[in-house]
């Protein structure tokens, strides 16, 4: 008895084991190799990036995550055969700046965890803004002491006062730094805040040292009034905002396309 307990013991252990390294290296669950990347495998490509990175030695922020497309003909033959007898490689490709200086593009081996390369960019070009980087430096003018005094000239008031970033460029520069342009408007009395632009003011953002480097106050002007600035149709009146009747459509035979997965025929 004492001999079969044993066994089965070493048994459950092994098996344990055994879906231990199954499930580690297991491609994570997808019906199409051109898939986009799930909830857990974006957790993953973090995990795998930071893990090479820490976090208390490095600043990372990645910029763009997505699929690394498999090969065409990788994917003709997936097609033509049973998805359980050829399986693709699941990969993920990051943009990725790396203490605000060097960008780098990263393929990470969604099965084995891992990253398989690691490329720093050398040329022109620069990676997508990120959302974070965008909110902090329109935040830059509304504590930067010339441009509240800018405001104060032309009678503004500094919590009505919005702004935007605009790329810079490429001008054929040999080295150039990741710098956008600001431009700011008032949103007082207006929801069409692009009507209203506080012209005569040049600032630059370097977003490498995410401060402003550049600021010319060149000319007062005239900010546009917010008269005849409503545009949504909530706010019109007839006859510029009538309602219409509700639309109503059958089909007998059902809708003339099918979802499957992320799949739509």
């Amino acid at each position: 008895m004492a001999s079969t307990t044993i066994k089965f013991a070493l048994f459950l252990t092994l098996t344990l084991l055994f879906l231990h390294v199954v499930v580690s290296v297991t491609p994570l669950h997808f019906q199409h190799p051109l898939d986009p990347l799930t909830k857990e495998e974006y957790s993953l490509v973090q995990t795998t990036v930071l893990h090479k990175y820490p976090t208390s030695k490095n600043k990372v922020a990645f910029h763009y995550v997505g699929l690394d497309d498999p090969e065409k003909d990788d994917i003709l033959k997936w097609e033509s055969s049973k998805p359980s007898v050829m399986t693709i490689p699941r990969k993920a490709f990051v943009i990725a700046i790396i203490n605000n200086v060097e960008s780098h593009e990263i393929v990470i081996d969604l099965r084995l965890k891992s990253i398989v390369s690691n490329n720093i960019h050398k040329g022109n070009g620069f990676p997508t803004l990120s959302v974070d980087e965008q909110t902090v430096a329109v935040g830059l003018p509304l504590k930067y002491p010339p441009f509240i005094a800018s405001m104060k000239k032309r009678g503004l008031n500094l919590s009505e006062v919005v702004c935007s970033t605009f790329t810079m460029g490429w001008f054929g520069e040999e080295k150039s730094s990741r710098t956008v342009r600001l431009n700011c408007l008032m949103k007082e009395n207006t929801a069409n805040i692009y009507v209203r632009p506080i012209t005569g003011i040049a600032i630059i953002v370097d977003l490498e040292v995410m401060k402003i480097v550049e600021y010319h106050d060149r000319v007062i002007e005239a900010v546009p009034t917010d008269e005849n600035t409503e545009f949504r149709a909530s706010h019109q009146s007839q006859p510029f905002g009538p309602k219409q009747h509700s639309l109503a459509t059958h089909q007998p035979q059902g809708p003339g396309f099918q979802i499957n997965g992320h799949s739509v025929r």
